[in-house]
């Protein structure tokens, strides 16, 4: 009886761990095809709207008039927050993965905690590169 308690105690922590991994994931494509969207407004309003005019802003149920101006800088701003957002889901991702290998006893991903260069490492190297 006590192995079969132990089972469905593992198989519980298995599946609680890869539902939490599937969740981020989910909420990062999520959040990703919000920004898409973003990106596809700020383009509309750069490349088809004229400086002086108005825009029509959806926000909940309403439409609302702002300036050009307005608008680029409220999905500016809502860009970054979004970006700021993916970038913590994505870390955290990191450890919920190391988590659930570790509880199935795989062993932890190589190369998986990398990052990229910063643009002031990148300067550096090439910079290197040239002498």
């Amino acid at each position: 009886m006590d192995d079969s308690k132990y089972v469905l105690k593992y198989l519980t922590e298995v599946e609680e761990a890869a539902e939490d991994v599937l969740t981020n994931k989910q909420q990062i494509v999520d959040l990703d095809s919000k920004r898409n969207r973003n990106r596809e407004a700020l383009n509309a309003l750069r490349n088809d709207v004229a400086d002086s005019a108005k825009v029509k802003v959806c926000l909940g149920n309403m439409f609302i008039k702002f300036p050009k101006s307005k608008t680029t800088e409220m999905i500016q701003k809502d860009q970054e927050q979004l970006d700021k957002e993916i970038n913590d889901l994505r870390k955290g991702l990191k450890a919920k993965v190391n988590r659930l290998n570790e509880i199935q006893g795989k062993p932890e991903l190589r190369g998986y905690n990398l990052s990229p260069l910063s643009g002031d490492e990148i300067k550096a190297i090439n910079s290197l590169l040239k002498r």
